[in-house]
């Protein structure tokens, strides 16, 4: 059984008896302060849904939302143990995995679950997210820096970080 420790983190890929997960750990625990998100949706800043028909579109955008509800705990994509995808058709599982990618590293991914729905509670939507997190209670004073490893929008930083340097977020536009 492999093992992976970080910060405030215990992340276990494939428990003994258990075959690996593709693309998620079996069990994350850790310690520190509870954070809940809601499932968010493709919606703006406006209440508007972005990429009406589109799942990469709606999915960035969700992970856009996810960011900014962690980030108002003192959260980053680091920090979350569990998400939950409700999708309308589990043909938009490949465009919700590349915008996961995006935001969590390969090596630390969360446990996850994820769910076909007959629908949503408007038809234009096609995924829902919500996300579990632990955030490390704080050791001093802190000075409201910016999340840890990510950008604004939320995507990571450093190597491996997914888009590439010529990256632009404006999936809203």
């Amino acid at each position: 059984m492999t093992t992976s420790h970080d910060d405030h983190l215990t992340r276990i890929p494939a428990p003994e008896g258990v075959a690996p997960g593709t693309g998620y750990n079996h069990v994350v625990w850790g310690t520190g302060r509870f954070v809940a998100v809601s499932g968010q949706c493709a919606f703006d800043e406006k209440g508007e849904v972005v990429g009406e028909g589109d799942a990469a579109a709606q999915a960035r955008q969700v992970f856009v939302n996810l960011r900014r509800c962690l980030a108002a705990a003192g959260a980053t994509f680091e920090d979350v143990v569990k998400v939950t995808y409700f999708v309308t058709d589990v043909a938009h599982l490949p465009a919700v995995r590349t915008a996961r990618d995006e935001v969590f590293a390969r090596d630390r991914l969360p446990a996850s679950s994820a769910v076909q729905v007959a629908a949503l509670f408007r038809p234009e939507l096609l995924m829902e997210i919500e996300a579990f997190a632990i955030v490390p209670e704080p050791t001093g004073s802190g000075t409201g820096a910016a999340p840890r490893g990510e950008t604004e929008t939320g995507f990571r930083t450093g190597s491996g970080a997914g888009f590439g340097t010529g990256f632009k977020t404006g999936f809203a536009s």
